[in-house]
């Protein structure tokens, strides 16, 4: 194992709501720190005031990657800072060893009078690089970026992608850190380019100890070796099961109650959708490869002949997977008529599910016939997980028949 190159304690910041007690409390804390005493160490919070972050502790080593991911003010910032020097904790203690490089609002310091060139030049003065160091530097820099064309050009005429290629461009060839902090700086940028900042990021991993921060969880997946959630300023998961960190990061996510989004003319209501066999669970699980049983109860306008049921199933991201559409509704149902309305109750039985461990949302539509337009349409109909020995974001062994040379007559 490599030597450890971050050591965190107990790390606690509290910050107050009100801006006047907060100058108010500032000063007192400075008071106070003349006179030795560390404010906060007591864990007492005075009115207004919050924890943005508390009792954090993890170490990370040389060649791992911790992926840190949370809600929007769960308290990633506030850690990053932390870490970085930029605020004092006011619990806690952090120990680190090296180098620290950090990849945070790239772009955001450029001059926008000056050309791309000058504020390669600026940017490495800043980090306490001289100017024949990056003279033998800046064609590596420039390459990087992709931008050989508008390097001298103003800043300011640059899109927010050329920003951060820049300044990703320039973290990249000038710095060489034993610790490395990025913090969402490949959300802007082509496919391309992200691809080039992973495999820079797999190169210098091996000698780094890496934090990654990001709202993208298959980039986390791909990069990540441990994972820590934070929820409202504390640790809700840490581990090395990444796939169990992500799970439980859009698990947290409220999907709120079955929603009709529309019903034209009231023809449609339904009534009841239960998943067999699934208990009281508040989310019903299956095993991956087993059966799916559903039932479902509606009423439909009597003037409605042949409804059709549509199935939408979308994954924890909300991307639509699969659907499920039944043409034959009139042959597979029992049905009662009242007055106007006609009663359906359908079993649907969907075979060997095959989806990868995770949670899953179900959208419920009805047309008059296939094809034509929707009458009636349900969001967050039901819900179900699956779970499997694998996880959603780790890759699975293939099965493969391994010989010297293709066999005769095979493509």
């Amino acid at each position: 194992m490599g030597e450890t190159l971050i050591k965190v304690e107990g790390l606690s910041k509290k910050f107050c709501r009100s801006l006047k007690k907060s100058m108010w409390y500032g000063m007192k804390d400075i008071g106070s720190e003349l006179l030795g005493r560390r404010h906060g160490a007591d864990g007492v919070l005075r009115q207004d005031e919050f924890w943005a972050v508390k009792d954090i502790n993890f170490e990370l080593k040389r060649g791992e990657c911790l992926g840190l991911i949370g809600h929007n003010g769960a308290g990633k910032t506030t850690l990053l800072r932390m870490l970085n020097g930029l605020i004092k904790p006011d619990q806690g203690r952090i120990e680190m060893r090296g180098k620290v490089g950090a990849l945070i609002a790239l772009g955001a310091g450029f001059n926008p009078i000056l050309t791309g060139r000058e504020n390669i030049y600026v940017n490495a003065a800043l980090l306490g690089m001289n100017k024949q160091y990056v003279d033998n530097k800046i064609d590596e820099i420039i390459d990087f970026a992709e931008i050989r064309d508008s390097i001298d050009a103003p800043v300011q005429s640059y899109s927010s992608g050329m920003n951060v290629r820049l300044g990703f461009a320039i973290a990249a060839v000038l710095i060489e850190p034993d610790i490395l902090i990025v913090d969402e700086v490949l959300a802007v940028g082509d496919a391309g380019f992200v691809l080039k900042c992973l495999n820079w990021i797999d190169n210098v991993l091996e000698n780094t100890a890496l934090i990654f921060v990001s709202h993208s969880m298959p980039m986390v997946s791909r990069i990540c070796s441990s994972i820590m959630l934070i929820d409202k300023g504390r640790v809700d998961y840490l581990g090395q099961d990444v796939g169990t960190g992500i799970e439980r990061y859009f698990g947290s996510f409220e999907d709120g109650e079955a929603e009709v989004t529309f019903n034209i003319n009231d023809s449609c209501r339904l009534l009841e959708v239960s998943i067999l066999g699934a208990g009281l669970e508040r989310i019903p699980s299956i095993k991956r490869l087993a059966n799916l049983d559903v039932k479902f109860v509606f009423e439909v306008d009597t003037r409605i002949q042949n409804p059709v049921i549509s199935l939408f199933i979308l994954d924890s991201e909300r991307r639509p997977i699969a659907v499920c559409i039944n043409s034959e509704l009139g042959e597979n149902s029992s049905t009662t008529t009242t007055g106007t309305q006609k009663k359906y109750e359908v079993f649907l039985r969907l075979s060997r599910i095959q989806f990868a461990s995770g949670t899953y949302n179900v959208t419920f539509g009805l047309s008059e016939q296939l094809h034509s337009k929707p009458l009636f349409r349900v969001r967050n109909a039901f819900k179900f997980s699956v779970v499997s020995g694998r996880t959603l974001w780790q890759p699975f062994e293939l099965e493969g028949e391994w010989s010297k040379k293709l066999a005769e007559g095979r493509p």
